[in-house]
């Protein structure tokens, strides 16, 4: 009697449990190998794991962390699916899915194509933008219904092109309704991957799934639209470009005088030369801007004396320069004669 007993229990599985030593199975089919449950089975589901009965197609109980000695009164669907009396005590058939309710990190999303947003200053621009995101089952049969089907292995290859689009979609919501700026999207990634949570997860919780965290860590901008970027830092940083041209050329003559015999000095001098001529020509024309003072009026005996006077005074120099050049000319003329009357004796 113990011998046959022994071949009916080897024919039967009293044991049910799964060890996930992966990183990435979402289901897991337990392998029944043709035997049937024997009737108080122990049935074994740990911490971050569902498991799911499913009877000829149709999905049955489902079991939460615990231990289980499975009978009708913890069976209560497959009972009714069966049509077990109750004390019911025989073998039975069904199928047995592990269901990882773990959160899946680390899962790297980004943006295939370009996004089109119509920015206030900017029009309509295209945008690029990557980062990371976490998911989780949190409905098993709502995931096993709508997503797994049948199979015997699932893994997070099976919906993550799912999940990227509608990460990108939910994105795409967000900074729309937001109304930021493209120039200010960088300050206000957390902002936006919380309103993007918010408008993702409604989406997947049909597929009893739940996006856990949402990062954005960067959103590229259009080249153009990164030069823009670049000459609004410069001109803040620049602040007042009369000071800055002025700056500039003291440095430039500095420079210039540190080196002055190399073509680098050269250049700088030339630099410092014109950024000077600027500095001047701004100052004139300040100067220009203000009125000059109207000299006051001088009587007409008092102008006529004044220029007899400077007749006078510009007379004497004169004269004095041409007595000095015939004084000269005749020194020139008798050494000339003298000499001729040496040669001639």
């Amino acid at each position: 009697m113990g011998f046959f007993s022994n071949i009916i229990k080897g024919q039967l599985i009293d044991v049910i449990e799964w060890t996930d030593n992966t990183t990435d199975t979402m289901v897991h089919k337990y392998d029944m190998n043709g035997k049937e449950i024997m009737m108080g089975a122990q049935l074994t589901v740990r911490e971050s794991q569902a498991a799911v009965f499913v009877n000829e197609g149709q999905l049955a109980d489902v079991y939460t962390p615990g231990r289980y000695s499975l009978s009708t009164a913890n069976m209560p669907i497959l009972t009714a699916l069966k049509a077990w009396q109750f004390g019911f005590n025989s073998p039975f058939k069904a199928d047995v899915y592990f269901v990882s309710t773990k959160q899946f990190l680390d899962r790297k999303w980004g943006t295939s194509n370009p996004v089109m947003m119509r920015d206030a200053e900017l029009g309509m621009i295209r945008l690029r933008a990557f980062g990371i995101y976490a998911f989780r089952v949190t409905d098993p049969a709502a995931f096993l219904r709508e997503v797994f089907g049948t199979a015997s292995l699932f893994t997070v290859e099976g919906v993550e092109g799912q999940i990227k689009r509608t990460l990108v979609s939910g994105l795409s919501d967000a900074i729309a309704e937001s109304k930021i700026p493209a120039l200010d999207l960088a300050a206000n990634y957390e902002e936006l991957g919380a309103q993007a949570l918010q408008a993702i997860n409604p989406k997947l919780a049909p597929l009893g799934l739940q996006l856990s965290s949402f990062v954005i860590e960067n959103i590229s901008l259009p080249e153009e639209v990164e030069k823009t970027m670049d000459r609004r830092t410069s001109m803040g940083v620049m602040g007042d470009l009369g000071k800055y041209s002025q700056y500039q050329a003291a440095e430039a003559m500095r420079e210039a005088a540190n080196n002055p015999g190399g073509s680098a000095g050269m250049g700088m001098g030339m630099g410092a030369g014109v950024a000077m001529g600027q500095m001047f020509a701004q100052s004139l024309q300040a100067a220009q801007h203000t009125a000059p003072a109207q000299p006051a009026a001088v009587p007409n005996s008092a102008l006529t004396a004044g220029r007899s006077k400077v007749r006078r005074i510009s007379a004497r120099p004169v004269a004095s320069h041409c007595n000095r050049a015939r004084n000269s000319a005749r020194t020139a003329v008798q050494s000339n004669n003298a000499y001729c009357r040496r040669k001639s004796k």
